[in-house]
């Protein structure tokens, strides 16, 4: 791995660009690449590129380092490298040992006797069915390029991404290490009750009921915390003891199902003798007693039996016994029947039992008071938990977990892409011919009470399995023995593994210390971990209630390896080209439905709560991980499903209830490509309460191939001040031969389909009456008409410095509207917005209208209030009247002043700098006619600066004169006359509007007011400017606001 832009990458073998430009040229000297010499750093030789990937290493992050440390250690021996091995060896055989294991020998009979040979033969070709989809869709990840040592992790990281790699890789962790835990118990329950059980601490002899149990699970935990102590030294001690083991734990595994096999053919000739004694329908439990009847014979003597004594007050005929054993005689049958014995029609059925319920067997009549209340239950053997069909799925489904002991070995393999698919799909067919024929051949064999005596209290202690088998029964007690301690041993060497291999990756921060481990790469502290979780599933002590959370966490890991493969296939990735070939997406969706159902069948509260920590893992990941590119499926989801729903975009306008501000913000840069006003980004994010698309745009100067670095950067500073300001959306730098192109390229081109701005949000430009800031005054005119021609709506944010930054909070308040001509709703829209945001939540709403004379503002006002009423706003609303009233001399002036020194511009013909000094002179100008009656008007090339009026900036005052003109009020009149009255009456319009809104809202935190269109003709662009300054003239923060030709706001629900 290397890690570059903040992105970490799957190292290649295609790409070296280590080498220096000297050996460079000493390497491609000669060899007729002279045509590709300038790119050999990106694009090498073929010959070179193979080569490289003929030695790439499919070794995991680390395992590089734990080889070196070997070959650092005693003397430097040079270690010779492990042969790699074939599909039989590395895949098949490791398969069989992991699925093949306790639950056959300590709980199949059960699950026959208690679910019946129909339903039992149900779970296990369910559970059968799902790993057999599951390896299919697991052959087609494997194969689908080099897979890494890593196993099922490294495949499903790759191919959901880091997120849901990282929650199922955790989820498979937790479920190998409580399946050391329930191997662990299996190993516990064998030698405490089959093997030694004297060796028990807490002795259970003469205990009943919950006693009983108690003492049973109190001894599991002390044995099993030693045991599982003992394991995880000898891992940590030498791991490489435990694969040596290996083969002689599998061997006993083979050796046990073929003596059991070997027994259920000798049952058809020769059916061992297991007799079980039972009174009335009850069976009972053989320590109890010696014979099997209630008195005997001896010589002409009537004697009582040791169970004549377990039921009665006195070994004498006229004891008085129980009410149960008078009523009902003892009868011996046979255990173990035989294969043509017909014991299969008998055990077809499931029986279901009640927890301390007791074993009875049907067909054999028995004599009972309702009434009477149960006495000597402890002489019967009773069911020690409530069954149903759902809990033999949680307790079963274990048992046919392993299918990922060949993919883990994947570093080992000689060729991995062949020998997992073939290896693995023959382990799990084996295993499933294995557990369909036992559940036949138990149910045809074995007698029912039999099957459901869980610990063959009624066959004199023996493990029920091994009195099937030939020629010992003990052959399968210390055969399963050895094959649960192997497995428990598998599970502590395989998980801290996995769990340092998920560490080491970097995706979840708090477990990165598990990443270390001894310096040979041994994962030391990982062990630890595992092991104390392990101890939690010790502590629970029961086989039954440990099996269904470890089945949850597996079910969780194969529904996403099948879920993997049917994305990828339904994308059609490019990537995507396995060399198994039979697969499809709708086996791995039927996969991927059955797991999701065997969770829920196991145990609906566990499934809720293994993907409660899945989702958990998952969020952290997301917000807190590592960022990690791996090429993932989920991320063609996201591509897919943005696809489809710009195509729905595509289909209409959205309606109006559902129009949001998609706002591109115009940002201007400086030199250094630096943000010149973020509070432009600040307003953004205040007003982005509706959601929506938001485009930060900026303009580069200058061509592609020149400017892409200054671009790039420009880019940075944007993603850098969005992230600052909490703007969630996109950035774009347009180069351009010119800043006015660069801009109406943004506006034209920005979004893609359906997904398109309808809103401009730009600066109103500082100082536009500066010549060299004429250009920046022009283009913001132009996109005024651009977005007016677009249809889209305008925003203009005067003084944008005074706008409050995020952090600001405005206690108290006004937001003011003037709504002066209807805009589709926008004036209305935006207070609502931005009230969602905490800067201007304490803000309330007014809004201002204006009525003319020949209006009635009284039912303006009341028409409004109802209006607001309908759109759910509160509001104060107020109607204005303005009156008519004579265009003041003043107006007149300013005027004329306005139109004057454009017309002088263009008369004069003036140089460059001498148009500079004239453009900044006119407001000067205008400030003195205001004030004496006769002005002198002189054009001159020498100016000294004077003292301004203090809205104007500071400018140069002509100070010798060529020509003197002499203006008065009548003469201000008539110069104006023949000239065009609409400058008049706009300037008068925008200087009574203002007058109004200065009177009403100088106080308001903000004032947002209908903003004039642009003038049609280019002539009188400094005079729409001028028009804009005076409407806003004395006011701090104002928002000028042009709606885009359509309605955005309803009364409609």
């Amino acid at each position: 791995m290397f890690t570059g832009d903040a992105t970490s990458k799957e190292s290649s073998p295609f790409i070296n660009s280590s080498t220096s430009d000297v050996e460079k040229s000493q390497q491609y000297d000669g060899k007729n690449m002279a045509l590709f010499e300038e790119e050999m750093d990106t694009s090498p030789m073929v010959s070179s590129m193979l080569s490289s990937l003929a030695n790439y290493s499919n070794l995991t992050q680390g395992s590089k380092e734990h080889e070196e440390a070997e070959n650092n250690e005693e003397a430097r021996k040079k270690t010779v490298q492990a042969p790699r091995m074939g599909t039989i060896m590395g895949v098949y055989l490791p398969c069989l040992q992991n699925i093949l294991g306790v639950i056959l020998f300590l709980r199949m009979t059960w699950l026959v006797g208690a679910g019946g040979v129909l339903g039992t033969f149900t779970i296990v070709f369910m559970c059968c069915s799902t790993t057999l989809l599951t390896a299919i869709s697991m052959s087609a990840i494997a194969t689908n390029g080099v897979v890494p040592a890593g196993g099922s992790y490294y495949m499903i990281s790759r191919s959901l991404g880091p997120e849901f790699g990282g929650a199922v890789g955790i989820c498979f962790y937790l479920g190998t290490t409580f399946a050391g835990a329930m191997y662990i118990l299996g190993c516990i329950e064998i030698l405490l009750i089959y093997i030694v059980p004297a060796a028990a601490i807490f002795k259970m002899e003469g205990l009943e009921g919950a006693e009983a149990e108690a003492a049973l699970l109190n001894n599991m935990r002390v044995y099993g915390t030693i045991v599982l102590s003992f394991m995880a030294l000898v891992v940590f001690v030498g791991v490489k003891y435990v694969n040596k083991l290996a083969l002689v734990f599998l061997a006993c595994v083979i050796l046990s199902i073929l003596a059991v096999y070997a027994g259920v053919i000798k049952t058809s000739f020769d059916p061992p003798d297991f007799p079980v004694c039972v009174l009335g329908n009850r069976t009972l439990v053989s320590k109890g007693f010696d014979i099997c009847a209630k008195t005997i014979e001896r010589g002409n003597a009537t004697v009582t039996t040791k169970l004549w004594r377990a039921f009665c007050d006195s070994e004498f005929l006229n004891a008085t016994c129980d009410e149960y054993f008078t009523n009902n005689n003892i009868s011996q049958i046979q255990g173990i029947p035989g294969i043509t014995s017909g014991i299969l029609a008998e055990n077809l059925f499931s029986t279901f039992m009640e927890k301390n319920s007791m074993l009875e067997k049907r067909g054999i009549p028995a004599v009972l008071d309702p009434e009477a209340p149960e006495t000597n239950t402890n002489r019967y053997v009773l069911a020690d938990i409530t069954s149903f069909f759902t809990l033999l799925v949680g307790i079963y489904f274990p048992s046919v977990t392993g299918i990922m002991a060949g993919s883990n070995r994947s570093g080992d393999l000689q060729d991995a892409q062949k020998s997992i698919p073939i290896g693995t799909i023959m382990a799990i067919i084996t295993t499933s011919i294995i557990y369909m024929s036992s559940v036949i051949l138990f149910g045809a064999c074995v007698d029912g009470v039999v099957l459901r005596d869980k610990f063959g209290e009624g066959v004199n202690g023996n493990l029920v399995i091994g009195t099937l088998a030939w020629p010992s029964p003990w052959v399968i007690v210390f055969g399963s023995f050895f094959s649960t301690c192997g497995a428990g041993l598998q599970s502590l060497t395989g998980a801290p593994r996995l769990l340092q291999a998920i560490a080491r990756d970097g995706i979840i921060p708090f477990l990165r210390v598990f990443g270390h481990g001894k310096a040979n790469g041994e994962p030391t502290w990982a062990l630890l971990l595992t092991a104390c979780i392990c101890e939690i599933g010790i502590l629970i002590a029961s086989l039954d209630a440990v099996a269904p959370i470890l089945s949850m966490f597996f079910l969780m890991c194969y529904m996403f390896v099948n879920l993997a493969c049917a994305l990828q296939t339904l994308l059609r990735t490019p990537n995507w080209r396995p060399r198994f070939k039979f697969y499809h997406w709708a086996l791995s969706l039927l996969g991927m439905s059955l797991c999701l159902t065997l969770m829920f069948l196991c145990s609906w509260y566990y499934a809720i709560v293994a993907m409660v920590i899945a989702s958990c893992i998952y969020k952290y990941i997301e917000f807190c991980g590592a960022e990690k590119e791996w090429g993932d499926g989920i991320r063609g989801i996201s591509l897919s499903a943005a696809r489809y729903a710009l195509m729905r975009l595509e289909e209409g306008p959205p309606h109006t209830k559902n129009w949001r501000p998609q706002i591109l913000v115009l940002m201007s840069l400086d030199a250094e490509q630096n943000v010149e006003q973020p509070r432009l980004l600040s307003l953004t994010s205040q007003l982005k309460a509706g959601k929506g698309l938001t485009i930060v745009g900026a303009c580069v100067e200058g061509t592609y191939l020149n400017n892409q670095p200054q671009a790039q950067k420009g880019d940075q500073s944007l993603r850098k001040l969005m992230e600052v300001e909490k703007v969630k959306g996109f950035s774009q730098v347009v180069i351009s031969s010119n800043l006015r192109d660069a801009t109406s390229h943004l506006i034209q081109a920005g979004g893609l389909g359906g997904l398109h701005h309808n809103t401009v949000l730009v600066s109103f430009p500082r100082n536009w009456k500066q010549a060299e800031e004429h250009h920046r005054c022009r283009n913001f005119i132009e996109v005024v008409r651009e977005t007016t021609a677009a249809h889209l709506a305008l925003l203009v944010p005067k003084n944008i410095s005074a706008y409050p930054s995020n952090g600001e909070r405005f206690t108290e308040g006004h937001i003011d509207v003037w709504w002066i001509v209807h805009d589709g709703g926008m004036l209305m829209l935006l207070p609502f917005l931005l009230r969602h945001h905490k800067v201007w939540r304490k803000c309330k709403m007014r809004i201002f209208t204006v009525a003319q004379m020949d209006d009635n503002s009284i039912q303006m006002k009341k028409d409004l209030m109802t209006f607001l009423y309908h759109l759910r706003f509160d509001a104060e609303v107020e109607v204005v009247e303005m009156h008519e009233s004579d265009i003041s001399a003043y107006t007149y002036e300013k005027t004329l002043v306005m139109e004057q020194r454009s017309q002088i511009l263009k008369e004069m013909h003036l140089t460059k700098n001498e148009r500079e000094r004239e453009v900044l002179w006119g407001d000067n100008l205008s400030v003195r006619l205001s004030r004496p009656r006769q002005v002198q008007l002189i054009q001159g090339k020498n100016a000294t600066p004077t003292p301004t009026s203090p809205t104007s900036p500071t400018a140069p005052t002509p100070a010798s004169y060529k020509e003197t003109i002499t203006l008065t009020k009548k003469s201000l009149q008539c110069g104006v006359s023949y000239r065009n009255h609409s400058n008049v009456r706009r300037m008068h319009h925008a200087q009574k509007l203002n007058e109004v809104i200065v009177k009403k809202s100088q106080e308001a935190k903000l004032v947002l007011l209908n903003m004039p269109g642009p003038p049609k003709n280019r002539t009188g662009e400094e005079n729409y400017m001028e028009f804009l300054e005076v409407l806003t003239e004395g006011l701090n923060r104002v928002l000028l606001v042009r709606g885009g030709g359509r309605e955005v706001i309803t009364i409609y629900s």
